[in-house]
């Protein structure tokens, strides 16, 4: 078969439904990643828009310009967009779009799992975007400390539009995250063993475990305090056994490493494209990645680096004051890295390159501020000014919008096939620069000067009226600068001379495709020598092309790709891909219901909205696997893979798994939550502290037991060509035990609204009720499965899966019940 005709039948297979249908129904990553990216864009204008609203208020003291209550809205919707609905999507996007490309395989792990992250992104940022449309949007701050966000301090409907269009967005992070780190690890081109992944995917795979492991805090405190405004369950309120510091610790352990989660895909693209620009390689791989693995760690521990001022214990601020500063090791290891591979090259001053050059500037004078506000007597000083203000935007923008708009020049050629021909782009960089660093210098200059943040006017007098002037100067030329930037980009894509495939001579591998990529990727999957293919092998696009790598041959007239074993890179399994549905989008709809349920007070319509997503899971899931074993399948060059439904870790196992880490990352925050309002807050627990009951933990221990061991034994059944009817009667009969258990708490427990213990007990209680009910609808799902056919000794995958369920169930009923009896066994 030759090029073309291959090229037009993958075309067939992996296209797109045609016209506006095709919006609604793609699951192909190149549409759903310049989907996301164009989401992003369109809310970074709109936070744009709201930033020059502030800056218009605060040129001159006594603005009437917004009033108070506008003006709160105002700031605190700025911060919102830009932290939720701009920043994560946007890396969200570029993930999306350039992950397969780079690793060299045709899609990401769970393609309509893409597509339900994406409408959960749009339909979660419609309910904030209407709020600000129509006036009742959230006025406590983007961070929404208590009381502030409370009934007391906001009773109306504002804030609840805060907390749960929030909370859907993050189902989106959550869902991006999953999927981002099972094809980092599985699928890539064969050969491509971990050492030699591009730096840019080993970025993204950090990144994606900090948002599993720090976005769970956030989400479980927006369901607290949208709990207490619905239903009165006292978590943040000091008179009812609650303290309002809780939230700043929940907020703050996703608070920090967001941060990073913003800067480090920013530094991946600062890694992929400085040497390309520099003509070489990147200087130690390695130490780089090894500084952004320990730049992830180290971020979750320093979340009490916003908190220096709440009274915590001397020892408690020598402590995070250090790792504070121990941040700036591995993140002088990347700058002194990239520094290195530009002395070592020949470096070109191209516009991607003048806006690196712009990130480091800016981005190491973020980085100077952030070890000042580190030590503690001079964040007493500058804790709530301007300073702090300017510290967040010169390590926000500098570190992550400079790196973006680099990374937007440098894959342009290969997003629209065409070569930049209008050069706005180098003027839009100088109105940026020049603005932005004339606006945040001042920000810093008046902060030091005591200007408090979050105030919406200032009496004359203070010395403040002409610094704040020429701040909101700057912030206009710079909003010019970003005009220019969305000019530049539509004028080229649209109507700029087509160029060359690799117009900047790169090596990795979504250089290797015709631009722009076609829907399928590669016309056969390459097979991977060394970290930069391209230079390897001048000569392996033109192989592609031609089909001599892997799974060349259409014929079968199915979307596949392969995976490959995670350290090695060498081939594993099939994977046969879903075609274009509406599902996602669906399902993303009837989610939908669950929040604006919640919002609109119709808690009827909450339940529904829940039966209704159950249903279309399961939909989801049946179109799954086969009901017959098809045994190994050619994939060329001589290899010979079973497909994914007839291996012990099929992609779901995967999945699962790193849904169970963002999963035991909340119910650990919940006990966190429970430990410490039991050390700090008044009156805990009150008197009326439940008691273990002995023969209820015996069989609270006894189901925690039978669970994971029915569920065993229908693995080792099934394995066998057996009946699995036995080992699932076991495992249910466990899981009933604990539901009972966990179902008793409620009973026993006074309600809900009477004190933060009982409120506390019941969250507990229904967190490890949810994960008892769900395994047993798995369990009831297996059964129908087996009378359908689609198990057997090969295909064991979806029992391995709820096998996994049913362990954390377990295991989290046993940690969860532990706890709630705990302080009736102290004296």
């Amino acid at each position: 078969m030759n090029a073309l005709r291959r090229h037009r039948a993958f075309t067939r297979i992996w296209a797109s439904d045609p016209g506006w249908k095709g919006w609604f129904t793609t699951v192909n990553h190149t549409d759903l990643g310049r989907m996301f990216m164009a989401m992003a864009v369109l809310f970074f204008v709109i936070a744009g828009l709201l930033a020059m609203l502030i800056r218009a208020q605060l040129a001159s003291p006594r603005s009437a310009f917004l009033g108070s209550e506008i003006y709160n809205q105002v700031f605190t919707m700025h911060g919102t967009i830009m932290m939720f609905l701009f920043a994560i999507p946007l890396f969200e996007g570029l993930a999306v779009y350039l992950l397969p490309k780079m690793l060299g395989s045709r899609d990401l792990a769970f393609p309509r799992l893409t597509a339900y992250g994406f409408w959960c992104y749009v339909f979660g940022s419609a309910i904030l975007i209407f709020a600000l449309i129509a006036g009742i949007a959230p006025a406590s701050g983007w961070f929404m400390y208590p009381p502030l966000s409370s009934t007391i301090g906001s009773p109306g409907i504002n804030t609840d539009f805060w907390l749960l269009g929030i909370t859907f967005v993050e189902i989106s992070a959550i869902c991006a995250a999953v999927e981002i780190t099972v094809t980092i690890l599985k699928y890539r081109a064969p050969g491509m063993s971990l050492d030699k992944m591009p730096i840019f995917a080993w970025y993204a795979f950090v990144v994606a475990v900090m948002i599993l492991t720090a976005f769970p805090p956030l989400i479980l405190g927006s369901l607290l305090l949208e709990l207490e405004r619905a239903f009165d369950m006292p978590f943040f309120q000091v008179d009812n056994g609650g303290d309002s510091l809780l939230w700043q610790h929940l907020f703050w352990l996703f608070g920090h490493p967001e941060v990073y989660i913003i800067f480090l895909p920013a530094a991946g693209a600062v890694s992929t494209i400085l040497p390309v620009m520099a003509r070489t390689t990147l200087l130690g791989y390695g130490w780089v990645v090894a500084a952004t693995i320990s730049l992830a760690v180290l971020s979750f521990g320093i979340w009490v680096h916003h908190m220096f001022t709440t009274g915590i214990p001397h020892m408690g601020l020598a402590f995070f004051s250090a790792a504070s500063t121990l941040v700036a090791v591995p993140t002088s290891i990347q700058i002194f890295a990239w520094l290195g591979t530009l002395w070592r090259g020949t470096p070109q001053l191209h516009l991607p390159m003048m806006w690196i050059l712009g990130f480091f500037v800016t981005f190491v004078i973020g980085g100077l501020t952030g070890v000042m506000v580190a030590v503690v007597p001079f964040d007493w000083q500058v804790h709530d000014t301007h300073f702090i203000v300017a510290h967040l935007h010169y390590v926000l923008v500098g570190g992550f919008v400079f790196p973006m708009l680099a990374a937007l020049y440098y894959w342009m050629p290969q997003v629209t096939g065409r070569k930049r021909f209008f050069k706005l782009g180098e003027t839009a960089f100088w109105l940026i620069a020049v603005g932005f660093h004339v606006t945040f210098m001042a920000v810093h200059w008046v902060g030091l000067l005591g200007m408090r943040r979050r105030i919406d006017t200032y009496d004359s007098g203070q010395g403040w009226e002409a610094i704040n002037l020429i701040s909101s100067i700057g912030g206009f030329v710079m909003a010019i600068g970003f005009a220019l930037v969305l000019i530049d980009v539509v004028i080229n894509a649209a109507v700029a001379v087509h160029g060359s495939r690799d117009p900047w001579g790169a090596g990795t591998l979504e250089w290797a495709m015709p631009t722009p990529p076609p829907a399928y990727n590669f016309a056969s999957i390459p097979q991977v020598q060394a970290r930069d293919p391209l230079y390897d092998d001048p000569d392996l696009p033109v192989r592609i092309a031609r089909g001599e790598g892997y799974l060349g041959d259409p014929s079968r007239n199915r979307r596949e790709t392969l995976t490959v074993r995670i350290a090695s890179g060498e081939p594993d399994y099939l994977v046969i891909y879903p075609t274009n549905t509406a599902l996602p989008i669906i399902m993303a709809f009837v989610t939908s219901g669950i929040f604006l349920g919640m919002l609109l007070k119709l808690y009827w319509l909450v339940p529904l909205a829940g039966l209704g997503v159950a249903a279309l899971v399961v939909w989801w899931v049946w179109g799954l696997g086969q009901t017959h074993d098809e045994g190994r399948v050619d994939v060329g060059r001589g290899v010979a893979l079973h497909p994914a439904s007839e291996v012990s870790d099929p992609p779901g196992w995967w999945g699962t798994m790193f849904l169970l880490v963002a999963d035991a990352t909340l119910f650990g925050s919940l006990l966190f939550g429970f430990a410490f309002l039991w050390t700090v807050a008044p009156d805990w627990p009150p008197p009326a502290t439940l008691r273990p009951d002995l023969p209820m933990a015996a069989l609270a221990i006894a189901g925690a037991i039978l669970a994971p061991i029915g569920m065993r034994l229908s693995q080792t059944r099934l394995r066998r060509g057996r009946e699995i009817w036995s080992g699932l009667i076991v495992a249910v009969t466990g899981l009933a035990a604990l539901a009972i258990n966990a179902g008793l708490i409620f009973l026993r427990t006074q309600p809900p609204d009477s004190h933060a213990y009982d409120a506390t007990l019941w969250v507990i209680a229904g967190y490890l009720l949810f994960h008892v009910g769900l395994t047993i609808a798995m369990t009831a799902f297996l059964v129908a499965r087996m009378v359908g056919g689609y198990l057997s000794p090969r295909r064991l995958g979806e029992v391995r899966i709820t096998q996994l369920w049913v362990d954390y169930a377990s295991l989290t009923s046993l940690l969860g019940l532990g706890a709630v009896y705990l302080p009736g066994l102290l004296p």
